[in-house]
């Protein structure tokens, strides 16, 4: 984007945050949707409005600190994000580089943060689906860790299984990071935002 060298760091227009999970109660709080527990804790920062409903997914707009944002929970199942992220994209012409998305990564220890601009799904499907839909890998994404699937599990089983309670502090520290790590994005961009929490994620249970 050659426009974008020239923009400042704090990129301009509306930001679309969107966690990523699986609707219905059965999958509450479990490891694959510690992104829709990521965009709950944003929700209760704005001062928890209401939810409203479009594009098959759930959404609400505010402000945080000086930007416009959008949270949106897409409800497709997570393996159909993509469909529900483009819809809004297109609806509010937000920019690739104005979007994060915020999903569990098997490869990181738990609650450990990753923010990235760009590149492949690393298996994440509703991360890949989202990158098909928007047909680019440019678009920038927090990861959270929720550790390797252990030897004994399959890793469906793993991802849809809900965290112990020992697991649940650490988890929690990780969002705390999380949400701060997404003010810093919202403020400041993404290469601060990649330079503090990136090196400095490690939740203090650990």
């Amino acid at each position: 984007m050659s426009g974008s060298v020239a923009r400042s760091a704090v990129e301009s227009g509306m930001a679309l945050i969107v966690g990523l999970g699986n609707p219905g109660a059965k999958y509450e709080r479990t490891r694959h949707n510690i992104g829709f527990d990521c965009l709950n804790k944003l929700l209760v920062r704005m001062g928890s409005p209401s939810l409203q409903a479009k594009f098959e997914g759930q959404f609400v707009k505010g402000r945080m600190g000086q930007r416009d944002v959008c949270l949106i929970w897409p409800l497709t199942f997570m393996n159909c994000s993509g469909r529900c992220v483009s819809q809004f994209a297109r609806f509010y012409k937000v920019e690739i580089e104005n979007i994060l998305v915020i999903c569990d990564d098997l490869s990181l220890p738990l609650g450990k943060l990753r923010i990235r601009k760009s590149g492949s799904s690393g298996g994440q499907k509703g991360l890949n689906d989202i990158i098909q839909s928007l047909g680019t890998q440019e678009v920038p994404r927090l990861r959270i860790g929720i550790d390797p699937t252990p030897d004994n599990w399959d890793t469906a089983d793993y991802v849809l299984s809900k965290f112990s309670a020992s697991e649940r502090s650490i988890a929690e520290e990780g969002l705390d990071r999380a949400e701060e790590a997404i003010v810093s994005w919202l403020s400041n961009g993404i290469d601060v935002a990649m330079n503090q929490f990136n090196r400095d994620s490690k939740p203090k249970s650990t």
